[in-house]
């Protein structure tokens, strides 16, 4: 599913160049759910925005679901993006003055699907994680925890190749969290594959596998209790 390899990124400030990647490889295997860790500054968002197509490597290569993509023109990664991407966000990043149903249409117009199809994907995905009853709420009328099932949802609704889950947990409270990691873990035991980031290592043990990052670099990669 994935393929990376001797990965780097390095930002260039002018007065200091930073090595926010150090020579990362790692594969990813469909149906896998990896959960990635480390503090601040340790690498783990910069490899997630370049899964995501959201940023390219300074070096190396990333290879996505047979497609390789560092040297892909924007607009062809952009739809890349779209149709084997799912994203999850902390922020739930919903548009607020819109309907939940409408926030779940949102990648298929993107991807230019029909109405009616469009519809009956955004309302199926909806009661897939328990929200079938507040289709046509607003953001504002949902708890942080429906929010954030809204934004699962808007991620599953294309079928992605992957989901990308960036500290999907952060702005919720326990029992919040509880139901969205047990969501989680329901569509990877259906075969979605999930890449989490989190800073928690209580969230990350709810992974299959945990890879933790320290200075731009893989420093520890674990399932199952034991070294991969």
């Amino acid at each position: 599913m994935i393929t990376i390899r001797d990965l780097s990124k390095i930002y260039d400030t002018g007065a200091v160049q930073v090595k926010a990647l150090n020579n990362v490889s790692l594969e990813v295997k469909k149906g896998d759910f990896v959960a990635i860790i480390g503090a601040s500054g340790s690498g783990k968002s910069t490899l997630m925005n370049i899964i995501g197509c959201l940023d390219k490597p300074t070096s190396g290569s990333y290879t996505l679901d047979g497609v390789q993509t560092e040297s892909m023109h924007p607009e062809k990664l952009a739809e890349v993006r779209n149709l084997k991407i799912g994203f999850v966000f902390q922020s739930f990043n919903l548009i607020p003055r819109t309907s939940a149903l409408h926030n779940v249409e949102l990648p298929m117009i993107y991807a230019k699907q029909p109405r009616k199809e469009r519809l009956e994907k955004a309302e199926k995905a909806l009661q897939r994680v328990g929200l079938g009853e507040r289709m046509d709420h607003k953001p504002n009328e949902l708890s942080g925890g429906q929010k954030q099932r809204v934004a699962i949802a808007r991620a599953l609704v294309n079928s992605p190749a992957i989901i990308l889950a960036d500290e999907p947990t952060g702005n919720l409270d326990s029992h919040s969290t509880e139901e969205i990691m047990a969501i989680f873990k329901d569509l990877n035991q259906e075969g979605a594959t999930i890449i989490l980031v989190t800073h928690e290592s209580d969230i990350a043990a709810q992974a299959k596998r945990v890879v933790t990052f320290k200075d731009g670099q893989i420093i520890n990669d674990v399932r199952n209790g034991e070294s991969a």
